[in-house]
């Protein structure tokens, strides 16, 4: 007994520091991360621990999504870059299972916090960078200040910071008039660096959570929500797109690349939808269990030297729905979105208004997140994933 209560304790700060460390340094997150793993594996009381994953349905369609990435290895080819990719998920049947079981319902309010407290350090970073008052280091530079991880990462993690802070002003109603101050700060200013960093997914992502949050917040008045969402988010966007020189320059290239694609295919918009296309060509050939795990980078190779030789290559389509339905084909595709299926039907189900809101939210975060990039591959994103997912989609009245 003793023992356990020492774990558990143990597994408090661990889980704790992990939330802080998250969006700040990735050798220092992964440290932590092996030490709970290996505690986990070495603690014993294996049948619960089985008994609780197995009673999940998030954690199953996770471990099996893992699992057909293995099998993908059987018919790839390239077995090396297989092997590569299929490290990438291993959070899927690791980690994911394992913060599953050592998250406690008591904590969540202390791993948010920790997490909140990461956020407000970079974003205090990124803005004496921004105004020239500390040197840029690492990703960032005075245009685009994201210094512990490019803006592709920053941003996403941002707005679901900025959500969480704008959940706890509007739900929350023992808030302090004083925290209610800060807090209210807080968003205001972390939706301010949202639009002097880069990342374009991550400024998307922002608008669509926040209609969320509007349509939460009004709950069942639909037509009143719709309508503050149609003043609100305009209002922001335009706000932005004046105020911000970057976010103008960003906006302006994305609308210009996407119509003049033909002759920008070595540009961002350009190059993603170049990818898709030479993609498509691929899927029709292989549409049921794809390519293999590892056959990416050559069958798209050798598409993409006859249909666009000018364009580059790559063995990432910067689209999470296409890179696992090409590797996978559509029972990979089935079984990733499973994922998101039983995240969203669970959160509907439950009765908790912040699990029910933020649990809905974070899945849809992704998925539109996925059209841009391979989110659930690096390593910022993906721990942000599973970390959430183990306390938001979990039944603790049956652990």
């Amino acid at each position: 007994m003793i023992q356990s209560i020492g774990i558990e304790k143990t597994y408090k700060y661990l889980l704790i520091i992990l939330a802080f460390l998250m969006p700040l340094s990735v050798s220092l997150a992964n440290t932590v991360v092996v030490i709970i793993c290996l505690l986990w594996l070495f603690s014993g009381d294996y049948k619960a621990k089985l008994y609780q994953i197995s009673n999940s349905r998030v954690m199953l369609a996770s471990i099996i999504f893992f699992i057909i990435h293995i099998l993908g290895l059987i018919w790839t080819d390239n077995l090396a870059w297989g092997l590569h990719i299929a490290h990438k998920m291993w959070y899927f049947i690791g980690l994911f299972p394992i913060l599953y079981t050592i998250v406690k319902k008591e904590h969540i309010r202390l791993y948010i916090s920790s997490f909140l407290l990461a956020i407000s350090f970079t974003e205090i970073v990124s803005y004496l960078i921004w105004f020239e008052l500390l040197d840029p280091f690492k990703n960032a530079s005075v245009e685009n200040p994201t210094p512990f991880m490019s803006h592709i990462s920053y941003n996403p993690i941002l707005a679901f910071a900025i959500y969480l802070v704008l959940h706890q002003i509007s739900f929350n109603k023992k808030i302090t008039n004083s925290m209610f101050v800060f807090y209210g700060f807080f968003a205001i200013s972390m939706s301010v660096n949202m639009f002097i960093t880069g990342g374009r997914a991550g400024q998307v992502a922002f608008f669509v959570i926040l209609s969320i949050l509007l349509v939460q917040i009004f709950n069942k008045e639909r037509i009143k929500s719709i309508i503050v969402i149609l003043v609100v988010i305009p209002s922001i966007f335009f706000t932005a797109y004046q105020s911000s020189s970057l976010f103008q320059k960003r906006v302006d290239f994305a609308i210009e690349e996407i119509i003049d694609y033909s002759d920008l295919k070595t540009t961002s918009v350009g190059v993603r939808i170049n990818f898709a296309l030479n993609s498509w060509e691929v899927i029709k050939n292989n549409p049921i269990i794809g390519v293999g795990t590892g056959d990416f980078p050559v069958e798209y190779s050798k598409v993409n030297s006859v249909n666009s030789p000018e364009a580059p290559e790559t063995t990432n389509p910067h689209n999470m729905y296409i890179l696992v339905t090409m590797q996978l084909g559509l029972v990979g595709l089935v079984s990733m979105l499973s994922i998101f299926y039983y995240q969203i039907q669970f959160s509907r189900n439950t009765k908790d208004k912040f699990i029910k809101d933020v649990g809905f939210t974070l899945p849809i975060m992704f998925l539109v997140l996925m059209w841009s990039d391979s989110y659930l591959l690096g390593h910022f994103t993906s721990l942000l994933f599973v970390f959430f997912g183990a306390f938001l989609y979990k039944d603790f009245a049956k652990t």
